[in-house]
């Protein structure tokens, strides 16, 4: 991370006359906490990204609005990655279609239904054939948007909007007409972000979100690798200065 002060130190030359040196940066170890654009959530136990789209969609069209940013509507594989679902704030505005204290969304599991007997019965598949998921809801709560000539319904998961709710993990799974609208939610794998907070492909040099402009990395498997940084000379004649946030060796002169 940059170094605010300058480090100022003095050595004779030739001659006799004083010599100085100036670095503004310093070169320190660096975190990095973005790996996912702006308006997702991340958790590092999947190394995923998570975002809840407001805008009310059948199940078949959030399908789709998932892979167009390269991801899928969500599905679990453990109890400790449904918990951080569960625990976050999704930002969620007055826009709704439920309760005010309740969120449903759209995720990524279909119920069959194979008998309508005395009561429904089926069971849950993963959306997505071939997925590696391994958690299955339990039982569901039926919709009451339900067509007699429907075998397959679709999940909703609610969640609670007040924080005494949702840091306990309270949630309902349901199984809903796949035709009704819902705010609906996508995972992605994390990703690098660059500091302009573009996304970064596989392989391509970028420099990292985060307080360092001068960084060039890596981007390898959603992280910042073999990283170097630039060390930058202060500006000429200028007393006080302050370094661009976003370009490296850019500075604005504060002086009269």
């Amino acid at each position: 991370h940059g170094k605010e002060n300058v480090d100022s130190r003095h050595n004779r030359g030739r001659g006799g006359e004083t010599t100085r040196f100036h670095t503004v940066n310093v070169a320190q170890p660096v975190r990095f906490s973005r790996k996912c654009p702006t308006g997702w959530h991340h958790y590092e136990g999947t190394a995923s990204c998570y975002r809840v789209y407001l805008n009310g969609e059948n199940y078949w069209d959030a399908v789709q609005t998932c892979q167009r940013v390269n991801g899928s509507l969500a599905t679990f594989t453990a109890d400790q990655e449904l918990r951080f679902i569960l625990a976050q704030e999704w930002d969620l505005e007055e826009k709704t279609f439920v309760r005010k204290d309740q969120r449903r969304f759209w995720v990524g599991y279909q119920y069959v239904i194979t008998s309508r007997n005395h009561t429904l019965e089926g069971h849950w598949e993963v959306a997505y054939k071939g997925s590696s998921e391994v958690f299955l809801p339990p039982d569901p709560i039926f919709g009451t948007a339900m067509s007699e000539n429907e075998n397959v319904l679709c999940a909703q998961l609610q969640c609670f909007h007040f924080p005494t709710l949702r840091h306990h993990g309270l949630h309902s799974w349901y199984a809903e007409n796949c035709y009704e609208k819902s705010s609906f939610l996508c995972k992605r794998s994390q990703t690098c972000v660059d500091i302009k907070d573009n996304i970064v492909d596989e392989g391509y040099y970028f420099t990292p979100k985060g307080n360092d402009p001068c960084l060039s990395c890596t981007c390898h498997n959603g992280e910042p690798e073999m990283c170097v940084a630039a060390l930058c000379e202060r500006p000429q004649g200028c007393q006080q200065y302050r370094k661009d946030p976003k370009e490296c060796c850019k500075f604005t002169c504060l002086d009269p």
